[in-house]
């Protein structure tokens, strides 16, 4: 499949790039000594550790089902970020340490011109690579490229704070800026590993995706047809980049099964088009009642008992509900002596 390729190319690069940088950034400490440019390469440990799991992950996830994982295997793409992460957040607090120690013990830095141009090579290419990793991720719906590029566009952040920070010790001659200086770095680094986290968590526990739902609603509401009675229990699921949609289709009760099937299908159909990855669709079909006539717009419907009022707005707060929805109203006379009683 063209998109997996996409993606395993992009991951392989990020991988090479963040091995490549990492060297890079430890000929920098060693030069230096800065205890900032040590902060940016212990990140970029993290950063090979994290993109090696994330380009096994995306190929895990692009195996197709089986019969232990009917679902797929694309939920490993948020265990992939979750991992990553943790690795963010271990590596924070391994920073925060040597950021105290390092402001109590300072030591003398050097080689300082150096270190600022070899930070600086390595905040282009990750953000570069990081923000293309976040566009293709975001394009396939791949948290794990989405997740190792934001990981690459904090490094970047990261990396220009340490050569301006590198750039005021030059100037000053203020040791104890450099110590100050990681001791931020590693706050935000913990910061951003806790947000990784749980976001991970958050998918792992199918929390609703609200910009998913949003899209469904719409979806059914651009192409809403008349046969459509009523829409509810829409509950959607994410397997990395798949979906799963079930709901409850509320159609007429006298139709015979073969049309019942034919515009399930209809439904299903209407909106797999919405989507560019797969999405694997459950439809469970309800009977009409005659509580429904207010808002059936069913052509020529032989058994309708009230006149059509109003359509019902089908919204992201309404549809994942479990209860048909009703116009609240009271029957007129009218009403009455249309329905025979």
């Amino acid at each position: 499949m063209l998109t997996q390729r996409i993606k395993y190319r992009w991951m392989g690069i990020s991988l090479g790039l963040s091995v490549v940088l990492l060297l890079i950034k430890f000929t920098a400490y060693f030069l230096t000594g800065s205890a900032a440019i040590l902060t940016d390469a212990i990140e970029s440990i993290v950063n090979v550790i994290a993109s090696g799991f994330a380009f096994y992950s995306i190929y895990l996830a692009g195996q197709p089902r089986d019969q232990n994982h009917p679902y797929g295997h694309g939920k490993v793409e948020f265990l992939s970020s979750g991992f990553e992460g943790a690795m963010i957040l271990s590596a924070g607090i391994v920073i925060l340490w040597q950021s105290i120690l390092s402001f109590f013990e300072p030591h003398e830095l050097t080689n300082l011109d150096w270190g600022v141009v070899l930070i600086g090579l390595t905040a282009a290419a990750n953000a570069f690579v990081g923000w293309r990793l976040i566009r293709i991720g975001q394009k396939t719906d791949s948290l794990a490229l989405t997740a190792d590029g934001h990981h690459l566009l904090l490094d970047t952040f990261s990396s220009g704070i340490v050569m301006a920070g590198i750039g005021i010790v030059a100037l000053t001659g203020q040791r104890w800026i450099d110590s100050v200086l990681s001791l931020g770095l590693s706050l935000v680094i913990i910061y951003n590993g806790i947000r990784l986290v749980r976001q991970s968590v958050a998918r792992l526990m199918d929390e609703t995706d609200a910009p998913t739902l949003d899209r469904v609603v719409s979806l059914l509401n651009v192409h809403k047809d008349r046969n459509w009675i009523d829409v509810h229990n829409l509950r959607i699921q994410k397997y990395g980049a798949d979906l799963h949609i079930d709901c409850h289709l509320t159609l007429p009760y006298y139709w015979e099964l073969t049309q019942v099937h034919d515009e399930v299908h209809h439904f299903e159909d209407t909106l797999k088009e919405g989507f560019s990855n797969e999405v694997e669709i459950f439809v469970h079909t309800d009977p009409c009642m005659k509580e429904c006539c207010h808002y059936c717009r069913v052509a020529d419907c032989p058994v309708r008992a009230f006149a059509f009022v109003r359509d019902v707005d089908w919204t992201a707060g309404n549809l994942p509900l479990n209860q048909k929805h009703f116009v609240p109203l009271t029957p007129t006379p009218s009403d009455s002596l249309k329905s025979g009683d």
